[in-house]
């Protein structure tokens, strides 16, 4: 019944979100890459935190559930929409058992997995509604580099459980991984809401790509493990030349819906193929 409880008031939350946001993209997401001999953890740049964020309690913002509000709720769902809130869910679920680890190195490198399959997920959606060659094509090559990220992390978790006791950079790492969680999750929320699937697939991936590098970057700052190090280095870079590329793809996007609007006035849907390339991972 959890489960169900949770769904039914992400589903609520994304159908007012969507109303709220009138479609409109994010573009003031600011993508920065970075080389291995310049970012430290040393030089990472630190997360503000301007009020204690206890884990807990963002853990319970998201499961308390609102019987009366979900018992009335008539917004209709559309397929789309419904298979982002499942995997939206399902991300969150695992990520926070991740935050909530003692060991930084540990509790990034669960945290990133449940990040990862999230990410896979989304990009089967996209393969099976989406029709834009561009975001297809995006949507193969991060399932091809997170299934590899996956198999490394899952080795490399094997032989590094949690530790018992919490280590002195335990709660500082899990007060900003929660600020960053929160900043991705609401942002994906009105992202995945936006009626046109492959926009949708656009505006999801993009503050998820940013969540990551900012669990990358908190990573950085306080992970002690070289190869999580080095993982959270390559985060930054990869994800981030992706993230740019995504916002090119909503900026072009938009443009032609403007033009076309412009031109016809009729319906925006269109079967051009964007020029945009893609990272080689």
């Amino acid at each position: 019944m959890v489960v169900s409880h949770r769904f039914a008031l992400l589903v609520v939350c994304l159908s007012t979100a969507f109303m709220l946001s009138g479609c409109q993209p994010a573009d003031d997401t600011q993508v920065i890459l970075v080389e291995d001999s310049t970012l430290s953890k040393d030089s990472t740049p630190s997360v503000e935190v301007a009020e204690p964020v206890i884990v807990n309690d963002t853990y319970a913002q998201h499961t308390n559930m609102n019987t009366e509000i979900m018992a009335t709720a008539q917004a209709p769902v559309s397929d789309v929409l419904e298979a982002y809130t499942k995997s939206m869910t399902q991300m969150h679920d695992e990520m926070m058992i991740g935050m909530g680890y003692n060991d930084p190195d540990t509790a990034f490198a669960k945290g990133m997995l449940g990040h990862h399959r999230g990410a896979i997920d989304m990009a089967k959606i996209e393969l099976k509604y989406g029709t834009d060659p561009a975001m297809k094509k995006l949507a193969e090559q991060i399932t091809a580099a997170q299934q590899t990220q996956i198999a490394m992390l899952n080795k490399w978790l094997a032989s590094h459980p949690d530790v018992p006791n919490p280590k002195p950079a335990t709660l500082p790492m899990q007060k900003e991984y929660a600020q960053a969680m929160n900043k991705m999750h609401g942002d994906m929320v009105l992202g995945v809401a936006d009626p046109f699937p492959d926009m949708a697939y656009a505006r999801g991936m993009l503050p998820h790509h940013k969540g990551a590098i900012d669990m990358a970057k908190v990573q950085l700052k306080y992970g002690e493990d070289e190869e999580m190090l080095r993982l959270a280095r390559e985060i930054v870079n990869e994800q981030g030349r992706e993230a740019q590329l995504i916002q090119d793809w909503i900026a072009r996007y938009n443009a032609r819906r403007l033009d076309t609007d412009t031109d016809t006035d009729t319906d925006t849907d269109t079967d051009t193929e964007v020029d945009l390339e893609v990272a080689e991972q």
